[in-house]
């Protein structure tokens, strides 16, 4: 399964993946998942948000245990994102299989669309939609950089986007839902372990600064008679690292468009994407006012009118104590128990069922980068306690 994926949206130069929601290479994965699932004889869906079920029993009974993971990436990912916990999902159904597992319940493997939300700008997409955190109308102002819609891309890729929103009735018949993922971080390589178990998500947003200054030539302006978004711009970004590293919180500008975006041109605005995030609420609060207090006051002195807009709000997710409890409790009681600041659709999920949450060790911490990886020993061990757990949440 794993050779079968590789190549899909791989980037010939960078050796990253661009499987961005509904484009060729995303349909592509989705094709892959459609086979996997009609392969192993599971009755396979698409739900009215776009993503993609696997069930092995019935689709309309209740008290499903569900695993699953995303296959998008973001802009030259890594292999391991998302795919890994697919990838293991449908591995640890072929084990319990081996194992002669009688399951209770009904097993659903899912593939949740546009979680990385690289096209569209806002992360999860396909679970924000079926938990209702996303609106209808919010999802059809979305558009990409070509200015193509969400609904658009969705038809052209062959989907009818008239349907998408809430969807209670589905999440109602989740009992648990259990995602794998490789660790974005290094806490496990420290620690040793090949498996550990999510304890929460850092509450954590994406916000738009836009600076507004004047566009002018670049060779015969004087600098005192300049209003540069660039420098207000550059500024800022700086203050996020100090705000962040002071508050032990995370602060990071990693996009930004320019326009004319001339060589020999001025600026007349710079937009600039701000992620961040803390351990907790309140933190995160003062590290983003603390950025947007610093852009403020560098605009007023340089003439530019600084902009901010909050596109997107996760809050903390700490995942139920039950699950996370028997999760740990089926894999022997010895898993380390951790927090990340990455955000997942188990986390979106968290607020309609209950969730869980397995991390497969990255030696090298690096993640969202073609450097991304995992040991195959770890991916196995992952394979098998996502196995185990499902064994117990679903088998006699």
């Amino acid at each position: 399964m794993w050779t079968e994926l590789l190549p899909i949206g791989r980037s010939s130069v960078s050796g990253g993946y661009r499987r961005y929601a509904w484009s060729g290479a995303d349909l592509d994965c989705r094709a892959w998942f459609r086979a996997q699932a009609e392969g192993r004889g599971l009755t396979y869906e698409v739900d009215r948000n776009g993503n993609q079920w696997a069930w092995l029993g019935d689709p309309a009974a209740g008290d499903a245990v569900v695993t699953g993971s995303h296959l998008d990436s973001v802009p030259d990912g890594g292999a391991f994102d998302g795919p890994l916990g697919v990838v293991s999902s449908f591995a640890a159904l072929d084990e319990l299989r081996e194992r002669g597992a009688a399951f209770d319940k009904p097993l659903a493997i899912v593939n949740f669309g546009d979680e990385e939300g690289a096209r569209f700008g806002l992360a999860c997409v396909g679970s924000r939609l079926a938990a209702g955190q996303l609106t209808k109308d919010k999802a059809y102002a979305l558009h990409d950089a070509d200015g193509v819609s969400l609904p658009q891309a969705m038809e052209q890729a062959g989907y009818d986007p008239a349907g998408i929103g809430p969807d209670p009735e589905r999440l109602a018949r989740i009992g648990a839902f259990v995602e794998l993922h490789v660790e974005q971080g290094r806490a496990l390589d420290l620690s040793g372990d090949a498996v550990g178990i999510a304890s929460a998500i850092w509450p954590h947003g994406r916000w738009r600064f836009d600076f507004h200054g004047e566009a002018n030539h670049a060779g015969t302006t004087r600098l005192e008679d300049r209003r540069d978004p660039m420098l207000n711009y550059a500024d800022t970004v700086l203050a996020a690292r100090r705000e962040a590293q002071a508050a032990g919180a995370l602060a990071t500008f990693g996009k930004v468009s320019v326009e004319p975006n001339g060589v020999n041109a001025i600026a007349s605005l710079v937009r600039g994407w701000l992620d961040s995030r803390a351990a907790d609420q309140e933190t995160l609060d003062r590290v983003v006012a603390g950025i947007e207090a610093a852009a403020a006051e560098r605009g007023a002195r340089d003439g530019i009118d600084v902009r901010v807009t909050r596109e997107s709000f996760t809050p903390v997710v700490e995942f139920e104590h039950a699950l996370r409890d028997e999760v740990a409790k089926l894999l022997g009681g010895v898993v380390p128990v951790l927090p990340t600041g990455a955000g997942h659709d188990a986390g979106i999920l968290s607020a309609s069922a209950p969730t869980a949450m397995l991390f497969v060790r990255n030696p090298t911490g690096v993640s969202h980068s073609p450097a991304e990886t995992a040991a195959e020993d770890d991916c196995l061990a992952g394979v098998t306690a996502l196995a185990d757990v499902l064994e117990g949440l679903a088998c006699s």
